[in-house]
């Protein structure tokens, strides 16, 4: 029985994330989902929040946007349009982008308008959230 598995998380910019990795805890559309190796095959979508992949005995945070993850016995593949490890998050900007998101949702939006700055701060509030849960005071 394989002792890893292989993370590979992919955003429109870059593949952000590849390695072999213990195991991972990922915000399931559903709850909070952790995936060891030789997992049931299943396709899911993520919401935005913290993947923590925990590799080498240690724990590694990213803050994630909306995507969608396929699940393999040997594999775990992301699919999302944000993926920034903890240390990497300006919670100075994140919370500026947080602003303007609430400031947005006050003004007459249509449905899609209205969708693009829901999710915006969803991924503002996901940076937040993981940098303040991760970072010495």
């Amino acid at each position: 029985m394989a002792s890893t598995l292989r993370l590979e998380i992919v955003t429109p910019e870059a593949n952000a994330y590849s390695e072999d990795v213990e195991m991972v805890t990922l915000p399931a559309i559903e709850g909070e989902m952790g995936v060891f190796p030789q997992h049931v095959p299943l396709m899911t979508q993520i919401v935005a929040g913290e993947i923590v992949v925990r590799k080498d005995g240690k724990e590694i945070y990213l803050a994630v946007g909306d995507g969608f993850v396929e699940v393999t016995a040997d594999r775990v593949a992301v699919l999302t349009d944000m993926a920034i490890p903890a240390e990497q998050i300006d919670e100075a900007k994140a919370e500026e982008a947080r602003k303007r998101a609430e400031a947005r949702l006050a003004e007459t939006l249509d449905d899609e308008e209205s969708a693009t700055v829901h999710a915006a701060l969803a991924r503002s509030a996901a940076l937040i959230t993981v940098k303040r849960r991760h970072t010495n005071h």
